[in-house]
C-alpha cells in the first residue's frame, strides 16, 4: 500500500457521498465510488413517487459541510433533495469520483495483500486497501409473499419503482400497505383515481406534519441574520432528540405523542368503523411513527376504502381477500417498504479465513459501532446495523461514520505500508450485548416490523440519541482492533 490508500465506496447516496466527501478531502486517499444505477442519488434518485417529500426538517436535512438554507419548505420535497445532493456532489468534485452502471456483486478480502477484491457484473474488477459498502437500509425494495402475484394483467409495480407512464386517472387502483410512502402518495393519486382501495395490515400511528411553504422573509433571514439558520438547525436538531427520547426512554413523553396521534384521529375521521380500522392495537413507536396531514382527510375520501382482512390471493382482475371477496382493480401499487434487515445482499462479501458475511449474520446483521465487523478487516459500513433512528436525521449519523473511517484511513497513510485494521470480536461482542439489551427493554421488540430480522434481532436501529452516537465514535480507539498484516500466500495455503 502506498501512502494514499485506496479506497472503494459502494453506493453513491447520502452515505456515499458522505464518506467520498470525507476520505478524498485534503487528498487523504484515492476515492471510488461504484454506483450501480445511472446517476446519483440514492433513495432520493429512486423514490419518485406522487408527494414523495423527508419527514425530517429540511433544515436539519443537509450535510453540516454543505448547509443548504434556500429549502422551498419546511419539508423538502423529491425533487429538491435530489438537486441538493446533485450539486452538493457538483460543487465538492464528488461526482468525478463516481463510475455509475456499475452493479457490485462480490468483495472478497485478499490476505496474501491485506487488499480487497471487488468484482463487477461489468467484469471489471477494483482492488482497493479499504472498502466501504454504502447501500443502505431502504435501497431493495419488498413485495408481499402474496400467491398469484404474478398473474395480475394489468399493471402493477412498487412504490419506489414507480411507473409515470400508468395514467391512473379514473382508474381502479389497489394499494397494499399503509407505511411512508403510502402516506404520501395516496393523498395525491386518490385525486384523478376513480377508486382507491387501501389494504392495511396493522394501523399505524400518524401524527400531523407541519408543513409549510418559505416565504423570501424566511430565504431572506437565513441568508442574511448571524447565527439564524444555525440555531434553527440546532432548535430541530434537539427537538429531533427530544422525540427520540420519547421513543426510547420516556414513556410519559410517549403517551403525549399518543395523545398527539390520536387526537389527529378522532378529528379527521368522523366515522367510527373507520376510526376503528385506523386504530392501532400495538405500542406507539413499535413501528415507524408517520408524519402526514393528508392522510387521514384523504381515508375519509368517498373514493378510498381501507380493506383490513388479509389479501389471501392476487388474481388477474384484482385481490381476493379472507372473506372471500375479489376486489376488482385495474392498477396495483405495492407500499410494501424495503428489505431493510437484508444488509449488503445480494452482493458476496468474503472476508479473512474464508469467512462468508452472510453466514455470520445468519440471526441478524450485527458489527461495532454499525462498521466493523469481526474477521473482515479494513471493511467499515456506512448506515450499517442499529445506526437507523427513529427520529432525527440519518445524515447526522452517516456524517459521523465519515468521520470515523477516515481516523482509521489517517493511520493506514501514516504507516505507508501494506497493513488492515480488525475489529477484536470481544469489542464488537462486548458493544452488541450492550446495544441488544438496550433494545430488548424498548419499544422496538414489543411488536413485528421491518426494524426485526426473523430471529426477531432488532437489527435497525440505535437505541440511543444522536448526540450519544456522536460522542461514542468522536474517536477510532485503535486498541479496539487487530493490525493485519499481509500473509505470505505459501504461508496462507
Amino acid at each position: 500500500m502506498t501512502s494514499t490508500p485506496r479506497v472503494v465506496v459502494i453506493g453513491a447516496g447520502f452515505g456515499g457521498l458522505a464518506a467520498a466527501y470525507e476520505l478524498s478531502k485534503d487528498g487523504l486517499a484515492d476515492v471510488t465510488v461504484l454506483e450501480k444505477a445511472d446517476d446519483i442519488g440514492g433513495v432520493w434518485r429512486e423514490n419518485t413517487y406522487p408527494g414523495a417529500a423527508c419527514d425530517v426538517p429540511s433544515n436539519l436535512y443537509s450535510y453540516s459541510f454543505a448547509r443548504k438554507t434556500d429549502w422551498g419548505r419546511r419539508y423538502a420535497e423529491q425533487p429538491d433533495i435530489l438537486g441538493y445532493i446533485h450539486d452538493t456532489a457538483d460543487r465538492f468534485g464528488l461526482r468525478g469520483l463516481v463510475r455509475t452502471g456499475v452493479e457490485v456483486t462480490s468483495a472478497s478480502y485478499d490476505e496474501s495483500t491485506a487488499t480487497w477484491r471487488v468484482a463487477t457484473s461489468t467484469g471489471e474488477v477494483f482492488e482497493a486497501d479499504v472498502l466501504v459498502p454504502a447501500v443502505g437500509q431502504l435501497s431493495r425494495p419488498a413485495l408481499p409473499d402474496i400467491p398469484g402475484l404474478d398473474t395480475f394483467a394489468g399493471p402493477s409495480f412498487h412504490s419506489a419503482q414507480w411507473r409515470h407512464d400508468v395514467d391512473l386517472t379514473g382508474k381502479r387502483v389497489a394499494v397494499l400497505g399503509t407505511g411512508a410512502s403510502a402516506i404520501q402518495f395516496v393523498p395525491r393519486i386518490r385525486q384523478n383515481a376513480a377508486q382507491v382501495t387501501v389494504f392495511q395490515r396493522s394501523a399505524s400511528y400518524v401524527v400531523p406534519k407541519l408543513d409549510r411553504a418559505y416565504t423570501d422573509s424566511h430565504h431572506a433571514a437565513f441568508a442574511k441574520v448571524p447565527g439564524f439558520a444555525a440555531a434553527m438547525r440546532t432548535t430541530i436538531w434537539e427537538t429531533t432528540e427530544l422525540l427520540g427520547f420519547a421513543l426510547t426512554k420516556a414513556a410519559p413523553l410517549a403517551r403525549v405523542l399518543k395523545s398527539l396521534a390520536m387526537s389527529n384521529l378522532k378529528r379527521h375521521i368522523k366515522d367510527p368503523v373507520l376510526r376503528a380500522k385506523l386504530t392501532p392495537d400495538y405500542p406507539i413507536g413499535c413501528k415507524r411513527v408517520l408524519f402526514s396531514s393528508e392522510w387521514y382527510p384523504a381515508l375519509a375520501c368517498g373514493n378510498v376504502d381501507v380493506e383490513t382482512d388479509a389479501i389471501t390471493e392476487v388474481t388477474p382482475t384484482g385481490a381476493r381477500t379472507a372473506d372471500g371477496r375479489l376486489h376488482e382493480v385495474d392498477v396495483i401499487i405495492y407500499g410494501t417498504g424495503f428489505k431493510a434487515t437484508e444488509f449488503l445482499a445480494p452482493m458476496t462479501i468474503t472476508g479473512r479465513d474464508a469467512r462468508d458475511l452472510h453466514s455470520e449474520w445468519v440471526e441478524g446483521a450485527r458489527a461495532h459501532l454499525g462498521m466493523a465487523v469481526p474477521g473482515f478487516p479494513n471493511m467499515f459500513l456506512i448506515y450499517g446495523p442499529n445506526t437507523n433512528l427513529g427520529s432525527s436525521s440519518i445524515i447526522l449519523m452517516m456524517e459521523q461514520q465519515s468521520r470515523y473511517i477516515r481516523q482509521i484511513v489517517q493511520e493506514l497513510a501514516r504507516g505507508g505500508k501494506a497493513r488492515a485494521f480488525e475489529v477484536r470480536r470481544d469489542v464488537e461482542q462486548a458493544y452488541d450485548s450492550g446495544v441488544q439489551s438496550r433494545l430488548e427493554r424498548g419499544v422496538w421488540t414489543t411488536c413485528d416490523s421491518w426494524y426485526r430480522a426473523e430471529s426477531g434481532r432488532v437489527t435497525t436501529n440505535w437505541p440511543g440519541l444522536v448526540h450519544e452516537y456522536q460522542r461514542r465514535t468522536r474517536f477510532a480507539a485503535l486498541e479496539d482492533y487487530h493490525e493485519v498484516l499481509p500473509v505470505p500466500a505459501e504461508v496462507n495455503a
